[in-house]
């Protein structure tokens, strides 16, 4: 063979070598992207799903919270009233000791 000969093939090998590396990276490239867009796509479809899922446990919470906010506000209506209830009382005993006392302590003071 010959040093033209020689150069030739070599010329020829790189070529070919080149060209089934750009031909690899490439057909690589395109099933890289298809999966990762395939990927997307599901994953995609699992957030939408979960943020559903998410809102309708939202509005569960939301009406329950609502509920227990409501029996609160009526429980603590009803201490308020009990509360009155024992204040009134307690002034009443206090009047009624107050005048129970008042008798011995003017009796005492008139001896």
């Amino acid at each position: 063979m010959s040093d033209v000969q020689t150069w030739a093939i070599i010329g020829v090998f790189t070529t070919i070598m080149l060209g089934g590396m750009t031909a690899m990276t490439t057909l690589i490239t395109r099933a890289t992207t298809s999966a990762i867009s395939g990927l997307e796509g599901r994953l995609g479809g699992r957030i939408d799903a979960l943020d559903a899922r998410i809102g309708s446990v939202e509005g569960s919470l939301g009406g329950r919270i609502d509920a227990l906010d409501a029996t609160v506000a009526g429980l603590r209506g009803e201490m308020n009233a009990r509360f009155d209830t024992v204040n009134q009382k307690i002034e009443h005993l206090d009047r009624d000791v107050t005048t129970l006392m008042r008798r011995p302590w003017d009796q005492h003071n008139e001896n």
